[in-house]
């Protein structure tokens, strides 16, 4: 049996990608896209990465944030900032759960949501190769 296709509008779908760059450029670690349209009323789509730290996790939120106010989102809400074992950045029809290790593998958000298609995302590398 096949997964449902994913319903995530062009532009959540647009903004998690961008996003999933921004945390891949900075190391961020299991960056997983997840289609919630069909599951949820109140967003389209999860992005779930790692840290291997407070400060990284972070880093990869506030990296996150920079490159979406490029497209111009900003955050409607933002949690988490202050500890960076869990940081949410809740864009409407998008939202970010950067975590640490410990507390992602605690609340495994990738089994609570084990129906979500996952959306297609292949980091590219931004690095200069010599």
């Amino acid at each position: 049996m096949s997964s449902p296709v994913p319903r995530a509008t062009d532009e959540a779908i647009a903004t998690a990608r961008a996003a999933a760059q921004a945390i891949s450029d900075k190391k961020g670690e299991d960056v997983m896209l997840l289609d919630l349209s069909h599951l949820l009323v109140v967003t389209d789509v999860f992005l779930i990465a790692s840290g291997t730290s407070t400060r990284h996790v972070k880093t990869l939120a506030e990296d996150a944030e920079v490159a979406l106010r490029e497209l111009d989102r900003k955050p409607i809400r933002r949690e988490g900032t202050d500890y960076g074992e869990w940081v949410l950045l809740d864009y409407g029809d998008v939202v970010l759960h950067v975590f640490d290790k410990e507390t992602r593998e605690y609340y495994d958000l990738e089994r609570l949501w084990a129906d979500a298609p996952r959306i297609a995302f292949e980091p590219t590398s931004t690095a200069i190769e010599s």
